[in-house]
């Protein structure tokens, strides 16, 4: 992915308090010709952008201008989930093709449209989305919620998905 966008040239901010779609207005008014996309759907009042790191500083300060309650750069290599990254998306296609894919025992839910896949000739393409294209966190909670799929369980270290899952409305499900 590093080979994709250039070691700082490019960033990820998170944007607190604002809704998704002031976020999305933000991105269009501050690109100014560079790449810069409202990446990370995580919460109500929490979106992560991505782009060129001048065009994240700008939305940042946008933000705040509109009345964000924090936005922060992350601590990331690259700008992840962004059309920067089609060429690592690229290459992961590659290696993917030549995987012998199975149907999966239960289905996948992709976080890049929230729905449920179960043709394994599906599942490649949608992990090489996912690479250049927005995570819908929040739609993909609710989507596993519907299906009584719950009460989700947090693998890994940290309870950042704990908190944003909260956050969307359904407490106690992750």
């Amino acid at each position: 992915m590093q080979a994709a966008v250039p070691e700082g040239s490019g960033a990820m901010a998170a944007i607190l308090g604002l809704e998704d779609a002031a976020v999305v207005q933000v991105c269009r008014d501050s690109a100014e010709g560079q790449v810069l996309e409202a990446v990370n759907f995580n919460a109500p009042g929490q979106v992560v952008v991505a782009g060129e790191r001048t065009a994240v500083q700008r939305a940042i300060e946008a933000a705040g201008v509109l009345g964000a309650k924090r936005a922060v750069v992350l601590p990331v290599s690259v700008p992840a989930h962004s059309s920067l990254m089609r060429p690592a998306a690229e290459r992961l296609a590659e290696r993917l093709g030549a995987v012998r894919w199975r149907a999966p025992r239960l289905a996948f839910i992709s976080a890049v449209d929230a729905r449920e896949h179960c043709d394994p000739g599906e599942l490649p393409g949608l992990l090489t989305r996912q690479l250049a294209s927005p995570v819908r966190w929040s739609d993909t909670v609710r989507a596993l919620i519907a299906r009584g799929l719950s009460p989700l369980i947090e693998c890994g270290p940290g309870k950042v998905l704990t908190a944003l899952n909260r956050r969307i409305g359904r407490e106690g499900h992750l």
